[in-house]
């Protein structure tokens, strides 16, 4: 017997239960499932071609016609989930790309929708970063500050775009104060009360977006978005009320990115709130295990379903990675 804290255990109850492969399989706490997926794809307008992202191996910026394929085989691995990100091929200061109808997400949401129907959740990253000739979340006061109210218009102008071309999920990144609450009017009040919102609620002005910036060419042209982004430097608390902040307004889910380095406040915000809950896996922590995958460091299978496991752990019902499709193709043959 061994005693831990004044009680009596019988020795090797735990490991027992370690011994297999299945047995470890039976009493595990944490699963990990396809359907808890999302796959965040880029879209680009005027590309004849996929074209691969520098620093993000075995992702790329897709056509019209390879963003198809790409969503077919998402969904037939049992993929919960597609985001869409676009990139147009002009971008001013306003970001007009943004709720154009024959805008490249608008465009890319019909060719996906064709092709998967309701097998899978269609849901559109909504912010003005992608489209934005400057590179910020909004548009900018003559002084070069966002201006937060201006920029609320835009994205219900870009929510509703977004819904009239079907999107499933509109799922607003750009942290502008007030945000759900000014989609959520707009969609009410154009009959698309049935239209979700999964609001980036703790999203955190992190050095893990570097390769993100280069797959949506969207890299602050000047200063950095520190001032509308979360401070890594707060409490877990903080985050917390950004969530419930959203969840008043209208958010029927939320989301904390990143993922890796905030854990705690992924257990924070999903132990507060009472609606689902998302995290992020972004392009640096992608970015990192790829690199070290590359040079025989470490094993890429085993710590890819190793950190989807941590987040799904730390509360995250649904997680969005790049690795969506690959690590479903594999929870599905295990």
């Amino acid at each position: 017997m061994t005693d831990i804290g004044g009680a009596a255990f019988p020795a090797g109850r735990q490991r027992r239960l370690r011994r297999t492969p299945a047995l470890r399989r039976l009493v595990a706490d944490v699963r990990l499932d396809p359907a808890g997926l999302v796959l965040p794809l880029f879209v680009k307008e005027g590309i004849s071609a996929p074209n691969p992202i520098g620093s993000m191996p075995g992702v790329v910026q897709h056509t019209r016609d390879s963003v198809r394929k790409a969503a077919h085989e998402a969904a037939a691995a049992g993929v919960g989930g597609l985001i869409l990100f676009g990139i147009p091929a002009t971008k001013d200061a306003r970001g007009s790309g943004a709720d154009d109808p024959d805008g490249i997400v608008q465009l890319a949401l019909g060719d996906v929708l064709s092709e998967v129907g309701d097998t899978t959740v269609v849901m559109t990253d909504l912010c003005l970063d992608e489209y934005t000739d400057h590179g910020h979340c909004g548009l900018l006061t003559d002084d070069g500050e966002v201006d937060n109210d201006a920029t609320l218009e835009r994205y219900a102008s870009a929510a509703l775009a977004q819904a009239r071309a079907g999107s499933q999920v509109v799922a607003p990144s750009g942290m502008m104060d007030g945000q759900v609450a000014a989609i959520r009017s707009a969609l009410d009040g154009a009959g698309f009360s049935g239209t979700p919102i999964l609001a980036y609620s703790a999203k955190y002005a992190s050095a893990f977006y570097g390769p993100f910036r280069e797959a949506a060419e969207c890299a602050p042209q000047f200063g950095d978005r520190s001032s509308y982004q979360q401070d890594p430097a707060r409490a877990t608390s903080e985050g917390v009320r950004e969530a419930l902040l959203d969840i008043a307004e209208g958010a029927d889910a939320v989301m904390v990115k990143p993922a890796m380095s905030y854990l705690d406040v992924v257990r924070a915000v999903a132990e507060a709130v009472d609606v689902p809950v998302a995290a992020y896996q972004v392009s640096g922590e992608y970015a990192m295990v790829e690199a070290a995958a590359a040079h025989g460091w470490i094993d890429r299978r085993r710590i890819i379903l190793e950190t989807l496991t941590g987040i799904r752990r730390a509360g995250a019902g649904m997680v969005l990675t790049y690795w969506a499709t690959e690590a479903a193709g594999w929870l599905r043959e295990a």
